[in-house]
């Protein structure tokens, strides 16, 4: 009797397994390498980053010197306005306070802006006040101020003067604009001036101080206005 081969009868074969019967073969999955920390910037990289840094920096920092000038000053004059002058006035106070300096403050009104201005125009106006600071700035030092508080009134901030100086430096600024003269449309006017004064000393006040200044001024335009009369 022929014996039966194994896995031919009576026997079950057993099935191969893998990919050679057609089944799937399920391989592990592969493992991911962990993710790799960020680059750290080389020290050359470093430093050129801190230089545009430094960079923007400086030129956020100019262009807010910048509108804080343009927020202080005159357009037309190219003076402190009054914000400005009266910022650059507490700082000077605060310097007389510490190192007990002295100085002066003059207010100064133009006495016949207005019927210039409506006689011959704004741009007429705007030709006499221009050369009122021209003037002005020709009575001071470099380190004085001059601001314009607003229409036809200017300030000036006068450094290390006694009261008897301050009161002559007035009669000096009134002066030098009385004696201009201008020509509009074939007529010769003058603008003329009123000056008065505070001391600034280290007990001040800039707000006291521009009040009497002011008033002083008034008192002044008063005196001349007399003297004018016939």
């Amino acid at each position: 009797m022929k014996k039966t081969p194994k896995g031919l009868i009576g026997e079950p074969m057993k099935k191969k397994t893998g990919a050679g019967n057609g089944a799937p073969h399920l391989a592990r999955p592969a493992k991911r390498p962990p993710p790799k920390p960020p680059r750290l910037l080389a020290a050359n990289e470093a430093k050129s980053a801190v230089r545009r840094l430094r960079t923007e920096l400086a030129k956020a920092l100019a262009r807010i010197d910048e509108l804080q000038a343009s927020a202080d000053t005159d357009f037309l004059l190219d003076i402190p306005n009054r914000r400005g002058f009266e910022r650059e006035l507490h700082r000077s106070i605060a310097f007389i306070k510490r190192y007990h300096a002295s100085g002066a403050l003059i207010v100064l009104d133009v006495d016949r802006l207005k019927p210039i201005n409506d006689a011959f125009g704004h741009a007429a106006g705007d030709q006499v006040l221009k050369a009122i600071v021209t003037a002005l700035s020709d009575q001071v030092r470099s380190s004085d101020v001059i601001g314009r508080l607003g229409g036809d009134e200017f300030a000036l901030l006068l450094w290390n003067l006694t009261e008897t100086d301050a009161k002559s430096k007035a009669a000096l600024l009134e002066q030098a604009v009385d004696q201009l003269t201008f020509t509009f449309r074939g007529q010769t006017v003058t603008a003329g001036a009123s000056a008065g004064m505070a001391i600034l000393g280290p007990h001040t006040e800039a707000e006291k101080a521009l009040e009497e200044a002011d008033r002083a001024m008034y008192v002044r335009k008063a005196q001349r206005r007399h003297e004018a009369e016939p």
